[in-house]
């Protein structure tokens, strides 16, 4: 089989792999929480700042390295939970880059930072890890703080996560959200602005105003599911609608494919040629069905007249015995 695929042969990804990013006391964490049974790893010791109401019914690992992470991810049942927090990302990099100079040394400065080297082992090792957390079929959100970058009069906030090696990591990621508060309101971001970083593959609009769970008061009013009834259902609608597209494609192949089967001569060829438009066309399908067209033509002896622009039938082969006769007269 060709490992070469058609649009509608790929393999599409079902499980979101985000950032989420913002100042201190946004609820990042919280919004992060609101994903579909998420289970959170505490990388920050930061779990306490979180509203108690919103870890009823979340599992907590509190992490004190990266090993302790991997055998999470390898050694237990993981089953109940569909999203993995990290919390930091940022965390969670530094632990990853000393797991990287413990496993060898050379990838280490003195001062305990990666060497350019080993940046570049830690990005492999971040792929390594998206792959493993896709392979085990979960959500991913990693939550960053923000830091501030200015860009001449300009001031852009970015996450922290990666430092200078942010770009390449990011490459991973399908969302990335800036969340902001404007007095009790918040909102994230999800396109890039010139103020902020953002990534939206998923196709969700701009900015979104996240909904109160917690009053001013500190009494929860509203459920935490934003992530899971808003951004995760919308990602999960547009793979559905994807899906409908690519059936419909399948089965319009089919419908063709078994009408170029039946041609058997140049009428039935160009018959088909005459009523290729009336098809509900999607994406290549025309294009394809003209190379499976050609390719069948050539195998039946039909040539493409272009002055009359249509299939003619081969000439047919000269009789032994007229061909004798006409070589007894030279």
């Amino acid at each position: 089989m060709s490992l070469i695929k058609k649009a509608n042969e790929l393999n599409i990804q079902s499980k979101i792999k985000a950032l989420i990013y913002g100042q201190p006391g946004t609820g990042k964490t919280t919004l992060a929480l609101s994903s579909p049974k998420p289970l959170l790893f505490d990388f920050d010791n930061g779990v306490h700042r979180v509203n108690f109401a919103h870890l009823n019914g979340v599992d907590t690992v509190q992490v004190s390295s990266y090993q302790d992470f991997l055998d999470v991810l390898e050694k237990e049942d993981l089953t109940p939970y569909e999203t993995l927090v990290i919390d930091t990302g940022g965390k969670c990099l530094d632990f990853m880059g000393d797991y990287i100079i413990k496993r060898n040394s050379k990838m280490g400065k003195a001062n305990g930072t990666l060497t350019l080297q080993g940046y570049g082992e830690r990005k492999a090792e971040f792929s390594a890890l998206n792959r493993k957390i896709s392979s085990i079929d979960k959500h991913v959100i990693y939550v960053a703080h923000r830091e501030t970058k200015s860009e001449g009069d300009d001031t852009r906030y970015i996450p922290q996560f990666g430092g200078s090696n942010y770009d390449s990591l990011v490459t991973e990621l399908d969302l990335v959200g800036y969340l902001e508060a404007n007095g009790r309101d918040r909102v994230i971001t999800f396109d890039p602005t010139s103020r902020n970083d953002g990534k939206n593959t998923c196709n969700l609009p701009s900015s979104i105003k996240v909904p109160v769970t917690v009053n001013e008061t500190g009494v929860v009013v509203g459920k935490n599911n934003f992530f899971a009834e808003f951004v995760m259902k919308s990602y999960a609608k547009r793979l559905e609608v994807r899906q409908e597209l690519i059936n419909k494609y399948d089965a319009l192949m089919k419908e063709l494919e078994h009408e170029i089967v039946l041609i058997h001569d140049a009428d039935s060829a160009n018959d088909f040629v005459g009523r290729i438009d009336a098809f509900e066309h999607i994406g290549n399908s025309k294009a394809a069905s003209g190379q499976l067209l050609s390719g069948h033509v050539k195998k039946l002896g039909l040539s493409f007249d272009k002055d009359a622009k249509k299939y003619i039938a081969p000439a047919p082969p000269v009789a032994e015995n007229t061909a004798k006769t006409q070589n007894s007269l030279v």
